[in-house]
């Protein structure tokens, strides 16, 4: 029996799985240009849909992807690297709108707690003691350095100086109704921030300890600019299927690293792709630009791009591509990766030169 469904996770494709069926996961977006073909008018139903799905699965079925036979280990990696990455990128939503809020009525808080960085909880904290321009210019040094000593900070006199002089500049100001409802605001987004900071610790703790846990962890902390959350990101969107990439090319493709080519009659481009999983494609491309600071061999390789008249990101993608398939190789042999030796090569193109 084969199952055609939009969605690759869930209880219910977990059921499906461990009652023997082969699964099929589609892209709700191939699923609606696969039903163009019998009608355009833009009619839905949930039987007409299905009806589309199975003819799908029997028509196509050597175009689509099976789901992969992940462990329970690298499921859990999923969940928990997801989350954390989540967060993070809610603290940055976050962070954008009290930026903006305080720009509309209090800019020398940005300006007094950039020494700090405004997402650090200390910061935060005193922009809760003084969200106002009146309150900061009372806020004393004594407040300041407790504050910053209960966050181990260093040069603590000096950092509370400037920015009690900071807060005592003249600036532009607004009513004071206005005034105390955008401190509101501030303050909700500032313990909002906090808990969130809080809640990517504790999380960031929980990725570590479960990628720790999975057998590739040392293949994947071996490869040139990956930590323990990055690799746990990179792994919990690959997979730990064996059989789920055939090559190093078909990891590249998933990867969304690898171009695409445009031909049409006389026209004939290389295009970078931008449909793609962004979870991945974040994670690799923080692995490229932090292989290009501690690994000889992925500096050459972007230095040879350069040359070649590539801006930066185009030349940071080439790293990002060809690391992925040097993690191929690594993984398909279950060796680790040595800068010194270079990577295990399964074909003349897979290793940093």
């Amino acid at each position: 029996m084969v199952v055609c469904i939009e969605t690759d996770r869930g209880p219910w494709v977990q059921a499906l799985l461990a009652a023997g069926y082969q699964v099929y996961a589609v892209n709700p977006k191939q699923a609606a240009r696969f039903k163009e073909r019998y009608s355009t008018s833009g009619a839905k139903s949930d039987k007409g849909d299905a009806h589309a799905l199975a003819d799908m699965v029997r028509i196509d079925r050597a175009q689509l992807r099976p789901i992969a036979g992940d462990s329970d280990l690298a499921q859990a990696v999923k969940v928990i690297a997801r989350a954390h990455q989540t967060l993070v990128w809610e603290r940055t939503r976050t962070f954008q709108r009290l930026r903006n809020t305080l720009r509309e009525y209090f800019p020398g808080a940005l300006a007094a707690y950039a020494g700090l960085e405004l997402t650090s909880t200390d910061a935060l904290e005193l922009l809760v003691k003084a969200p106002t321009p009146e309150t900061g210019k009372k806020l004393t040094k004594t407040q300041t350095t407790a504050v910053l000593a209960r966050h181990r900070r260093r040069n603590r006199d000096q950092k509370a100086a400037a920015i009690a002089a900071t807060l005592r500049e003249p600036q532009l100001g607004v009513s004071e109704p206005v005034t105390a409802a955008y401190a509101a605001a501030a303050t909700a987004l500032a313990r909002l921030l906090i808990a969130l900071n809080e809640q990517i610790d504790t999380l960031e703790t929980e990725v570590k300890a479960h990628f720790r846990a999975h057998p590739d962890a040392d293949i994947y902390l071996s490869m040139p600019g990956i930590g323990e959350i990055v690799g746990a990101r990179v792994l919990a969107e690959f997979g730990d299927d064996p059989d789920r990439y055939i090559s190093a090319k078909a990891r590249k493709n998933y990867a969304g690293t690898s171009p695409i080519t445009r031909a049409s009659g006389k026209v004939h481009t290389v295009q970078a792709r931008f449909v793609r999983n962004d979870r991945l494609a974040d994670a690799l491309q923080r692995q490229a630009f932090c292989a290009l600071q501690n690994s000889p061999g992925a500096r050459r390789y972007y230095d040879k791009q350069r040359a070649r008249d590539l801006d930066y990101n185009p030349a940071l993608r080439h790293v990002g591509n060809r690391l992925v398939g040097i993690l191929h190789g690594c993984l398909k042999t279950r060796t680790h990766y040595d800068d010194r030796l270079g990577p295990p090569r399964l074909t003349t193109s897979s290793g940093l030169t």
